[in-house]
């Protein structure tokens, strides 16, 4: 029985080694020095739940920054300008990308606005159509929404009844005559 067990477990340590060693060739080592700019990895946050995923597909970054100190093997320390001062500037590397000068992979800092968790805070502009989702025993309405955003307009669909919590001003009741 012992042998057994010990059989096991040497399988188990030879597949583990061999899968370490297949994700070790495809990972790449990120380091970057000081005075080197950066990109920040910002995550788009519009405060509502869009039927449980919340964000955006694509990520954005905010800078670039100036990197001041490296703190231990994988934290950056980045310089911030003062309207950032609520945010902590120690950042792990995943987040980080190096700037590369590409005036898409940007997004400038003047004219918006990001909060303390780093998200950006877009503002809803109006409700553009309404529809009724349907599911196989209930009705979910939604309406389909414009947001201001640096890019440009930015349409969703979202749940009617958030929406109303939300922003009641945008659902004025008209009467039919």
């Amino acid at each position: 029985m012992t042998d057994k067990i010990h059989q096991i477990h040497d399988n188990l340590f030879a597949a583990r080694s061999r899968q370490k060693s297949y994700a070790d060739k495809r990972r790449k080592p990120l380091e970057f020095q000081v005075d080197e700019m950066v990109l920040l990895k910002v995550s788009p946050w519009k405060g509502v739940a869009r039927f449980g995923k919340k964000g955006k597909l694509a990520l954005r970054y905010a800078g670039p920054f100036k990197i001041l100190e490296r703190i231990g093997k994988v934290a950056y320390k980045l310089e911030f300008p003062p309207e950032l001062s609520n945010v902590n500037p120690t950042f792990h590397v995943s987040n980080l990308k190096k700037f590369l000068a590409d005036q898409d992979l940007q997004v400038p800092l003047d004219d918006i606005r990001i909060d303390d968790t780093m998200h950006f805070v877009e503002k809803l502009v109006e409700i553009k159509d309404r529809d009724v989702k349907k599911l196989k025993r209930s009705r979910i309405p939604i309406v389909k929404v414009r947001w201001e955003s640096k890019r440009g307009s930015d349409f969703t669909w979202e749940r009617e009844d958030q929406m109303k919590l939300k922003y009641p001003h945008l659902f004025t009741t008209i009467t039919p005559s």
